[in-house]
């Protein structure tokens, strides 16, 4: 029989997602069974952008929950990032479908399905992708509006002390913003088992000198989930309750 085998200096698993979306993962992880200690101390806040609720759209593209939770629902087709988001759109009436993915497969599950437009991307003031502007190129009329905007928030001071003892930190990081911020806050100490949603992030969090680094199968909360308890087995070390002794 296996059992893990806790020691004084067993990694502890830091979130620098703004907080509600750290908050809700955090649950997340407790409930898929992980039971490293969990810190959160977010590096990007949320802040909501003045703008009018457009009158004439055929759908609306959101590559974030942030997106749907700052525009009035419709009934009308949606495009999102992933289940997730999409399942916030629906529950505010849009007619949603999931890319399952990132920016990049929001576009081609649009240039595949090539809906008549004008399609609005509600995004955030930073975004990757370019969407509306490569979805005019192929013939879909996209305009963007910015409807919320991320703030950078300088790290806690018991997450700079976490990251500057020897004991490793398991960081998952979900953007490639998010990855660049903690570069400008480092350099750290402590031995770094990253644990990067997607490419584009890992290329980012490179800079981090990280000792490990693993990226999730899928881009998106599942996968996260599934490469943290990975990460987190391997960190604590799995032995034989025989040879326990």
């Amino acid at each position: 029989m296996l059992a893990v085998i806790m020691k004084p200096q067993d990694p502890i698993i830091l979130l620098t997602r703004p907080l509600e979306a750290a908050e809700k993962f955090t649950h997340q992880l407790k409930a898929a069974g992980v039971q490293a200690e969990i810190l959160v101390s977010p590096v990007q806040g949320i802040e909501p952008v003045k703008f009018e609720e457009p009158i004439n759209l055929a759908g609306a593209i959101f590559t974030s929950r942030n997106g749907v939770d700052a525009v009035m629902g419709r009934d009308a087709p949606c495009w999102c990032v992933g289940e997730a988001t999409a399942k916030a759109a629906r529950a505010k009436g849009w007619q949603a479908v999931s890319a399952d993915g990132d920016a990049e497969a929001v576009f081609r599950r649009i240039a595949a399905d090539h809906p008549k437009g004008p399609l609005i991307h509600f995004r955030g003031a930073y975004a990757r992708g370019n969407l509306a502007e490569r979805l005019w190129d192929d013939g879909i009329e996209t305009r963007e509006m910015v409807v919320y905007q991320q703030v950078s928030l300088p790290m806690s001071d018991a997450a700079k002390a976490v990251l500057m003892r020897e004991n490793p930190v398991i960081l998952p990081l979900f953007s490639p913003r998010s990855a660049a911020q903690l570069v400008q806050q480092g350099p750290f100490a402590a031995p770094l088992w990253v644990v990067a949603m997607s490419e584009a992030v890992a290329a980012n969090a490179a800079a981090l000198s990280p000792t490990k680094l693993e990226i999730s199968v899928t881009p998106d909360a599942k996968g996260m989930v599934a490469a943290i308890k990975q990460v987190a087995k391997a960190a604590y070390g799995i032995e034989s309750e025989g040879n326990s002794t």
